[in-house]
């Protein structure tokens, strides 16, 4: 089923993610209370001219049927803070918000964000990335054309040690960490520089560095 994404906010980051994700085949439902910016996103989106802060406006557009919410909001602190806020009430299960300073994130996790990102114009193209490939859910360029992600074990490779599977030779990607989830109620628990040894489960997480191209095939695999 096709992703509708939602976007809060039509300034440079928010309208070079529309655009990647639009690009990507994903629905893209777009708002702003600028006239002309909606306007020119409403080539590619579907773009809605209105006040994110005001709650009936953004269950009005339609925000609370999308599956992921980004609020692209990052100079005006109080209405990102707003607009996260209004998104969590709405129950939109994934609210990803911009942050202009590490103050400021921590406030919009504290109000309920679920991510918070410190994005610049590029970094747009790589969140973008990594909802169009679910599977990889935290994505760092380290520099130009390598990257560090967290990603699912592929499937091929599941009940297999590290020495079975020999993940470097057949991915040409290295292996940070596995991160592992506990058993019942217990938090994620890390397992740092895995052995050789260790085997691989269906509901692990990978943690790993290499070629950016390197990790794309493996999510899109």
């Amino acid at each position: 089923m096709k992703k509708r994404v939602g976007i809060i906010g039509a300034g440079r980051f928010g309208i070079a993610l529309a655009e990647s994700l639009s690009n990507a085949g994903m629905e893209v439902l777009l708002i702003d209370r600028n006239r002309p910016a909606v306007q020119s996103a409403s080539e590619f989106v579907t773009a809605i001219q209105g006040d994110a802060t005001l709650p009936h406006i953004l269950e009005e557009a339609g925000f609370g049927e999308c599956d992921i919410v980004v609020v692209a909001i990052g100079s005006n602190i109080e209405a990102s803070m707003m607009a996260t806020a209004n998104c969590k009430e709405l129950g939109i299960l994934d609210v990803v918000s911009k942050a202009s300073s590490e103050l400021h994130g921590k406030i919009l996790r504290r109000i309920g964000a679920d991510s918070v990102i410190y994005p610049d114009r590029d970094s747009a193209h790589r969140l973008a990335r990594a909802i169009v490939n679910h599977n990889a859910v935290d994505f760092l360029e380290v520099a130009e054309g390598f990257s560090i992600a967290e990603v699912d074990v592929p499937a091929q490779l599941v009940g297999k040690s590290l020495a079975q599977s020999d993940f470097r030779k057949t991915t040409a990607l290295t292996i940070l960490c596995i991160r592992r989830s506990g058993e019942g109620h217990a938090k994620m628990s890390d397992v740092i520089m895995p052995q050789p040894s260790e085997v691989l489960r269906a509901d692990d997480r990978l943690v790993v560095f290499g070629e950016t191209k390197k990790i794309d095939g493996i999510t899109k695999a």
